[in-house]
C-alpha cells in the first residue's frame, strides 16, 4: 500500500513538473504546501546548505538517502554529507538562488517537493545564470519528516 501511495505521489509530482514547464514564463510563481511539516523540512535543508551548516543539513536526511545530480548518484546520507554536500555548500555560497515556485504534496507518510529556482552568480570564475529543477521525496519516520531522495537538474 505504501509503494502504491509513493508511486501515485511520484506520478503527481511528475505531472506538476510537466505543468511547471508549460507555464515556465509565468511572472508569478506558485507556492503550495510550503508551510506543511515536510515543506518546512525542505526549507530548513536549503537554509542549512546556504549557510554551510553541515550538522543541520545532515540531521534532516534519512540514512538510506539517494541523491541524483549531474549524472552521478550518492546512496546514503553519510556518502552525501562527506562528499558532495560540502561542494554544494561552497557553490551555493558563491551564487544567488531565488525560488520561482515550489509545490509540496503530502500523501500519508510520504511527501514530494518539486521546485524551480533561478541561479545566478560566478563560481570558479565562470558566470552562472540558469533555471534549476529540484525534486525532494520525504518520509515520515517515527514522527519526523526526513529527506529520502533528492534530484537536482538544470
Amino acid at each position: 500500500m505504501i509503494k502504491v501511495k509513493f508511486i501515485l505521489a511520484l506520478l503527481a509530482a511528475l505531472s506538476l513538473t510537466a505543468l511547471a514547464h508549460e507555464n515556465k514564463d509565468s511572472e508569478q510563481g506558485v507556492f503550495i504546501g510550503v508551510d506543511t511539516p515536510p515543506g518546512k523540512v525542505v526549507q530548513a535543508f536549503h537554509m542549512a546548505l546556504n549557510t554551510g551548516n553541515v550538522d543541520q543539513a545532515r540531521v534532516l536526511l534519512a540514512e538510506d538517502l539517494t541523491v541524483y545530480e549531474g549524472g552521478g548518484v550518492e546512496r546514503s546520507a553519510d556518502e552525501y554529507a562527506n562528499h558532495h554536500m560540502l561542494s554544494d555548500m561552497k557553490y551555493l555560497a558563491a551564487v544567488e538562488t531565488k525560488t520561482i515556485e515550489q509545490k509540496v504534496m503530502v500523501f500519508g507518510n510520504v511527501a514530494i517537493s518539486i521546485s524551480r529556482s533561478h541561479i545566478q552568480g560566478t563560481f570558479n570564475e565562470k558566470a552562472r545564470d540558469y533555471e534549476a529543477m529540484e525534486t525532494i521525496a520525504l518520509e515520515n519516520q517515527n514522527g519526523q519528516w526526513l529527506i529520502k531522495h533528492i534530484h537536482w537538474s538544470h
